[in-house]
């Protein structure tokens, strides 16, 4: 079987194998698991751009999710192997960032989208903040992905 293609160029992938943990009474993994995938995807790319946990503690800055929009296709089942894929994008205000994330089941269909936007806190405070020079560095849309962009359907 041939995987769908990834909705951007150049995808950030983090694989994920099914846990018993992660199927609800439904008998298919619960909405609230693709949430932690995203965040987990989101986390590997932050760390990979050279933004681990421990730079944002250091630094007292963090991207905390303002919103979340997902568009769920297909179910993900138990035994699953899934890829989710992340790509920055840009955000709606000199704070933020945006992120689409793609889910696929491996070597197969597209289970979800999603587009989460981001704005940069101090975190003692949890208050809106400046990014500091280490976000503004990691945190850009590669320039193929904006221009792949205004090519892309809506969620």
């Amino acid at each position: 079987m041939h995987a769908d293609p990834w909705d951007l160029p150049v995808p950030h992938v983090v694989s994920f194998d099914v846990a018993e943990a992660d199927i609800d009474e439904y008998q298919h993994v619960n909405n609230a698991v693709y949430m932690t995938w995203f965040d987990r995807a989101a986390w590997d790319h932050s760390a990979r751009l050279g933004l681990p946990i421990e730079a944002c503690l250091a630094l007292d800055r963090g991207m905390a999710v303002v919103r979340s929009v997902v568009a769920y296709r297909r179910p993900a089942l138990r035994g699953d192997r899934i890829e989710v894929a992340t790509w920055l994008v840009p955000g709606t205000g000199s704070l933020r960032v945006g992120r689409r994330f793609q889910v696929r089941r491996a070597g197969d269909a597209t289970l979800a989208r999603a587009q989460v936007e981001y704005a940069c806190i101090a975190l003692e405070s949890g208050r809106p903040a400046r990014w500091p020079t280490e976000f503004v560095r990691a945190y850009v849309p590669a320039p193929e992905v904006v221009a792949a962009l205004p090519a892309l359907a809506a969620l």
